[in-house]
């Protein structure tokens, strides 16, 4: 006996065993069990959702010997030959190769015939889309008004090309692509069935590549067990498919996090000799840097992820500015790539580029990530031992907050030191003060940002204690004062000066407040 592909030999029999459709087979199920069936029903989604299984389905709960249910038996001749492809009623076209209006009408001429053993005759129409405008006219009418034993199932990857004229005749169904987790369960059944050794990591790197289609992963699935000859390594897989280590994504990050763009080049460099597909990558990057933003917003919704160790250590590194930095130059260099002088220079530059415009890390307390999501043995895939301490005589603390919070390097944070008024300074504690109009400024990030730059600059232990409440006298504050009285001095001199006091009794000039701007002397 020949051999049959697992996507035709694993093509669901049933609704019961159709994966990742559920709200299209309830909403089918009980249209069939309360016998409310409409004459034109349309699916939609990308290759290998299962629109045309759906369809074959349909078709045989329509025409099963013993009723019209949500559940034929799959034992009658109807049955089986809806399977086998052979039901003389059930009519399969593929619009991709009949596009024509004559095709079309010479489909329609055969509607007004009964049929032949099957309660309805039922046309299912494959890549609708393609029809053409003339082809999609003359079966308007048709498909508003069939005659009774007719039933019209079309399905099309692109919806937006199906006139509304049609769409309006129809029930449509929107089918949802396969989740990985659904794919590799899938996938996981069938080689226990087929008693084929397997190790489930490499699953989940065949149900990442399939994109969202079951078919794919089926065919990939055909494909790995030819290459492995036997049993399904991660290593072989992963070599089949040129797909990245998520290994690879990590130590990536962790050079990023420690400055280290020699490492970075070593990593890039072993990735193109491994012939990795380096524009996938960096989508697959992407996808790891957006895992680690939505942890650090909701650990919670992470705990039955295998990586969630991973996510929590690299989102206490990283903070929000950081990974938007980071995935926003993953997404526009993935646009850019093609543009380079070759995939593995564009893809290095995007690393290089992560390098160049970050900004400072917040790496004060770097600990050992373990390899939970792909090593059984929780091998350390990191490993950085604290700075040492330096030795130099600690600053102390002068009382003077307006000038400490101007020395310190904090980026956005500055906004919140300025703002704050200090109430005192005690036990390495700073007491401070902001007022309720700006507690939009209590962000987390720009609290730990003040308090890292407090503690490198006295080079020990410090800690600050933000309160709301009524602030009189910030470095702002101070500031717009300071700034207030030199415009005062300023225009007082300007309208003192000999040569200006000339223009305006001469010439009639006058002199405008709002466009006098003090310069600062250089060194003061």
């Amino acid at each position: 006996m020949s051999y049959q592909v697992l996507a035709r030999k694993w093509r669901p029999k049933s609704f019961e065993t159709l994966i990742g459709q559920d709200n299209t087979v309830q909403a089918l199920s009980n249209a069939l069990d309360q016998n409310r069936l409409h004459h034109a029903y349309l699916f939609t989604g990308t290759r290998g959702v299962g629109k045309t299984t759906l369809a074959r389905l349909l078709a045989k709960s329509l025409n099963c010997d013993k009723g019209v249910s949500s559940k034929p038996c799959n034992e009658c001749s109807n049955c089986n030959d809806i399977d086998a492809g052979r039901f003389i009623d059930v009519i399969e076209v593929d619009a991709a190769s009949n596009t024509g209006v004559d095709d079309m009408r010479e489909l329609l001429e055969n509607t007004q015939y009964a049929t032949s053993t099957g309660k309805y005759k039922v046309y299912i129409i494959d890549e609708v889309h393609m029809l053409s405008a003339n082809a999609f006219n003359a079966m308007l009418k048709t498909l508003e008004e069939p005659p009774e034993h007719i039933k019209f199932i079309l399905a099309t990857t692109n919806i937006k090309k199906v006139p509304i004229t049609i769409l309006s005749r129809c029930i449509l169904f929107n089918l949802k692509e396969m989740t990985e987790e659904n794919i590799s369960n899938h996938l996981t059944f069938i080689l226990d069935s087929e008693k084929i050794n397997f190790e489930p990591k490499s699953l989940a790197y065949i149900s990442k590549s399939s994109r969202g289609s079951m078919r794919d992963a089926l065919s990939i699935l055909d494909q790995a067990i030819a290459y492995c000859s036997g049993d399904l390594t991660t290593e072989k897989i992963l070599e089949m498919l040129a797909v990245t280590d998520e290994g690879y994504l990590i130590k990536i990050l962790q050079a990023l996090s420690e400055n280290d763009g020699s490492s970075l080049l070593q990593i890039t460099r072993e990735m193109d000799e491994k012939s990795i597909a380096l524009k996938e990558a960096l989508s697959d990057l992407g996808k790891l840097i957006y895992e680690i933003a939505a942890y650090k917003i909701s650990p919670s919704s992470f705990t039955q992820k295998d990586n969630k160790e991973i996510l929590r250590i690299f989102s206490e590194k990283f903070s929000s500015e950081n990974i938007q930095m980071l995935y926003q130059i993953t997404i526009t260099s993935r646009k850019d790539i093609d543009l380079a002088p070759d995939t593995h220079t564009g893809f290095s530059m995007a690393i290089l580029r992560m390098l160049a415009f970050s900004p400072t890390w917040d790496f004060k307390d770097i600990k050992k990530i373990k390899h939970s999501a792909e090593d059984a043995n929780n091998k350390e895939i990191v490993s950085s031992e604290p700075a040492p301490v330096n030795k130099k005589e600690l600053n102390e603390f002068d009382g003077d907050w307006h000038k400490l919070s101007d020395k310190l390097k904090l980026g956005l944070a500055k906004k919140l030191a300025q703002e704050c008024e200090l109430i005192k300074f005690e036990d390495s504690v700073f007491f401070l003060s902001l007022d309720s109009n700006k507690k939009y400024l209590m962000h987390e990030d720009y609290i730990k940002k003040l308090d890292d730059a407090l503690i490198n600059h006295f080079n020990k232990k410090v800690r600050i204690n933000i309160e709301i409440g009524i602030v009189n006298s910030s470095p702002a504050i101070e500031k717009k004062i300071e700034a207030t009285e030199i415009l005062k001095t300023t225009e007082s001199a300007i309208m003192k000066d000999a040569f200006v006091n000339e223009l305006m009794n001469e010439f009639g000039a006058k002199v405008i407040p709002t466009s006098i701007k003090p310069i600062k002397e250089k060194g003061k």
